[in-house]
């Protein structure tokens, strides 16, 4: 696919300028997609830090170029592979070299059970020979498959809840918490307790709604599959990879769009903070062509940069705080969108500092255990360029919503946290070679119950703002290519929606 295949539409006349705040992977995709759809659209991108990719970030380990935020992205999808292909790197995508993925429960590693539907077991007997779960907590699963359905299949309704109270109420605490929480919950670092289904998992609410079997409606509603967390790849039968990577680290896929833009003359400013937002009337000159909208002023220390559309391509905290000053409502809106913090471990330890095997690609840790890991990644197992003789290369997480400890740790301390706990898990012992601690403050959105409805309240007011939209993971989606998407349909937005259209809101 070209870039030209999007189907974005434009109404920017010529001399148009957007502005991008944000040069993440968001707002270089909405920079990708307003210079592909409109090349005679002036695209300014302004960038508060000294780098790009914002948690697309790669660094040596052991030798070796290692992710230090996400370190892949769904296949299944297809913006990410579209982007790569487009930017030549289409022959530099790379598949984990395994399948397997574990979670600690009852005191060891166990494989993740076969059947499982983004985390919610669909079949009785897998789960039951996983032992993930004591025979009490089978049996209690098992009282979801008498269940009769009071509506159709296939019927839809029913008010968002929180995952766990649907899955709590059909298949028992203990599946909750040790599969269902951890999988669902580690996507987004949250608690399910907490998290919206019909953002984050919308067939299940469809299959709670027929009142019937939780299991049956998910195994009928599409085939089964293992979650889609940050680190792992499915446990089910083979087929086409489900996550790819970038041959080298996901920084490659930055450096390429970046020098892309550069070869249509997007303007990249790094270090330029954009501290507040401004509508004015259109200037002398745009009402002598018949201008009489308004433009955007965005202020920043190195002076004013006037803009006739703006895309916010920021977390939600900075975008409420730029949109303060124009509209008090949307601004509320977007603030009240809640973050967690990850703060991520990588080791380079000796060969001989493991005591198991390393086959697969790591485990997740359930929540309620006093541990401070969430999940551990055996990046030397889960992609085979990183594999030297001599030594590992893991990944320890850290951090979810509601358990905020690392903030109040050292480095040091974390370290030590760390590898106390690993080693038992892992038959882990000995000094790491190297260790590289790397905090995300805010890292992960949190889509509240009532989370899809907030974002369409979000859009709407957005709409009547002339020449402006937002992009990133705290709307639509916390992948990569769910962040794509919504540069793309920010550069729609503002392409259709140019500032001299609309009027100032308040």
């Amino acid at each position: 696919m070209t870039a030209a295949s999007h189907s974005i539409g434009t109404d920017a006349a010529p001399g148009t300028t957007v502005a991008v705040v944000g040069g993440g992977i968001a707002g270089l995709s909405a920079a990708w997609a307003l210079s592909s759809a409109a090349p005679e659209v002036r695209v300014v991108v302004l960038e508060a830090e000294e780098r790009l990719g914002g948690k697309l970030r790669t660094a040596t380990v052991g030798g070796r170029d290692v992710d230090l935020g996400p370190d892949a992205f769904l296949a299944r999808r297809p913006e990410a592979v579209e982007l790569c292909r487009e930017l030549g790197l289409g022959d530099e995508l790379v598949a984990p070299g395994s399948r397997t993925a574990y979670v600690w429960a009852r005191g060891q590693l166990r494989p993740l059970p076969g059947g499982l539907a983004l985390g919610v077991p669909t079949r009785l007997g897998p789960l039951a020979r996983s032992g993930i779960v004591s025979p009490r907590g089978t049996a209690r699963a098992a009282l979801d498959l008498l269940a009769r359905p009071r509506r159709r299949a296939g019927d839809r309704g029913g008010p968002d809840r929180p995952v766990a109270e649907i899955t709590r109420r059909h298949l028992g605490l203990e599946v909750t918490a040790r599969l269902v929480d951890p999988l669902i919950g580690g996507i987004h670092a949250g608690d399910t307790r907490r998290m919206s289904t019909a953002a984050v998992f919308p067939a299940l609410l469809d299959a709670d709604s027929t009142g019937g079997s939780l299991m049956r409606a998910l195994r009928s509603a599409a085939p089964a599959s293992a979650p889609a967390v940050p680190g792992h790849v499915p446990t089910g039968d083979g087929g086409a990879p489900v996550f790819h990577s970038v041959r080298g680290g996901l920084s490659r896929l930055v450096e390429e769009l970046a020098r892309a833009l550069g070869t249509r003359r997007v303007e990249v400013r790094l270090q330029t903070p954009v501290e507040h937002l401004e509508l004015r009337p259109a200037d002398a000159e745009a009402s002598r062509r018949g201008d009489c909208g308004t433009r955007w002023a965005l202020h920043t220390p190195q002076g004013a940069v006037e803009a006739d559309a703006v895309v916010i391509a920021t977390p939600a905290g900075p975008a409420a705080h730029l949109l303060g000053a124009v509209d008090h409502s949307v601004a509320s809106m977007v603030a009240a969108i809640d973050y967690a913090d990850v703060t991520l471990v990588t080791l380079q330890v000796p060969e001989h500092g493991v005591g198991r095997p390393l086959e697969g690609t790591g485990f997740l840790v359930p929540a309620g255990g006093g541990h401070l890991v969430t999940a551990c990644t055996w990046l030397s197992s889960k992609w085979p360029e990183l594999r030297r003789p001599g030594d590992v290369l893991l990944r320890a997480s850290t951090g979810r919503s509601g358990d905020d400890r690392p903030a109040s740790l050292s480095d040091d301390e974390i370290l030590r946290r760390v590898l106390d706990e690993l080693g038992p898990m892992m038959a882990l012992h000995g000094a790491p070679t190297q260790a590289v601690v790397t905090r995300w403050v805010g890292a992960f959105p949190q889509y509240a119950v009532g989370h899809v409805e907030r974002v369409a309240a979000i859009e709407e007011a957005m709409a009547r703002l002339p020449g402006a939209a937002l992009a990133g993971a705290a709307y639509r989606g916390v992948g990569i290519p769910a962040c794509i998407a919504s540069g793309r349909r920010a550069a729609d937005a503002v392409l259709r929606r140019p500032a001299s259209a609309g009027q100032r809101t308040r």
